[in-house]
């Protein structure tokens, strides 16, 4: 496959966002938030008014697959015991029960076999040192982990809002039910439980499968040869039953739509490893970017992404670059909403 630019070269995945454009607060319902359809046929873009006007795009016999990871409070927030110095942890993932890897904000003064109290009733040894800040913890405590945590962890949000929002729920998607994740899968923040009754009955099928999303889908791309990018492993969890019925669909040639890139990146993620979707259970790391053949997915639900991310690379591989910086600068012109809380894409 010949491309017209460096398809390595991280420059090239970049765009001009004014920061007035980065959504602080999500839309006061859901599925008023706005749409661009973007047609790979046609080459072109068009708005429409809402979200809501996707239920036009998708049709019977379509299969629409979305991740139901739910974000945990896994910003912590505690002081060293040798020192009082202040700490602030983000849960990343369970290694192994008790066991997280975790990126640290002040990283350098947390060594190996330091003592972090984050409550009385919860504190983390660090048990293992690994590189860009991250650390392995071993906690204990008394209670339930995960109560602990909604008592005095917080939501961790995108560094870029800096607005509090007032309902932690507008963080979650409404099908959110697997805790795991250190961010919201945010495609799917702009469906409603209504909206998918609604495409339901128009016998659009739906199918969970689970990414606790982490470093890999986040961490920024640093590098200015992006083949040397450092992609982080996810856990993700197809189900029996979800990979009956997306190999099925699959069999008779019907659409796949993914919800977010988390979603793509998980069904990619195992046909790459068996050449179909089957049940499986395991962690991924994988980069995609264009030059990339999908597989599985057949059209992709988006928001906007940030300059030189994955992310931004991900949906330059579906579509193409060109066509997706080309309907960027359509949104930024057109004062879109960018980022977790911003406007959505859909890409036919």
């Amino acid at each position: 496959m010949k491309f017209d630019y460096d398809v390595y070269d991280i420059n090239n995945y970049s765009y001009i966002l004014p920061e007035e454009l980065i959504a602080q607060s999500p839309a006061k319902k859901r599925d008023n938030s706005r749409l661009l359809v973007v047609d790979r046929k046609t080459n072109s873009f068009k708005e429409e008014k809402s979200f809501h006007d996707i239920v036009k795009y998708l049709n019977k016999g379509d299969l629409l697959v979305r991740n139901n990871t739910k974000v945990i409070p896994a910003r912590l927030y505690g002081i060293k015991e040798e020192t009082n110095a202040s700490v602030e942890v983000l849960l990343l993932h369970e290694e192994r029960k008790n066991v997280w890897e975790c990126l640290c904000g002040n990283a350098k003064v947390i060594k190996l076999n330091t003592i972090i109290n984050f409550s009385p009733k919860l504190k983390g040894k660090c048990i293992e040192i690994k590189g860009e800040g991250i650390r392995v913890f071993e906690f204990y405590y008394q209670g339930i982990f995960l109560e602990i945590l909604n008592e005095i962890a917080h939501i961790p949000l995108p560094p870029y809002i800096k607005k509090k929002l007032s309902d932690s729920s507008r963080y979650q998607t409404t099908y959110a039910s697997i805790d795991g994740s250190s961010a919201a899968p945010t495609a799917g923040l702009h469906f409603t439980k209504e909206l998918f009754d609604e495409l339901k009955s128009k016998g659009v099928e739906v199918v969970d499968i689970t990414l606790h999303i982490g470093l890999g889908t986040f961490k920024p791309v640093k590098e200015n040869d992006i083949r040397k990018h450092d992609m982080h492993f996810e856990y993700y969890s197809i189900s029996s039953d979800a990979a009956k019925r997306i190999e099925q669909a699959r069999k008779e040639k019907r659409r796949i739509i993914s919800i977010g890139t988390t979603s793509t990146r998980t069904l990619e993620s195992v046909y790459n490893k068996f050449q179909r979707v089957i049940q499986d259970e395991d962690k991924t790391n994988l980069f995609i970017y264009p030059g990339y053949k999908f597989n599985v997915v057949d059209a992709l639900i988006t928001n906007f992404h940030l300059p030189k991310s994955t992310l931004l690379m991900l949906v330059s591989a579906f579509a193409s670059r060109d066509l997706i910086l080309e309907a960027y600068n359509y949104a930024v012109e057109n004062k879109f909403r960018f980022f977790s809380f911003g406007d959505a894409m859909l890409i036919l």
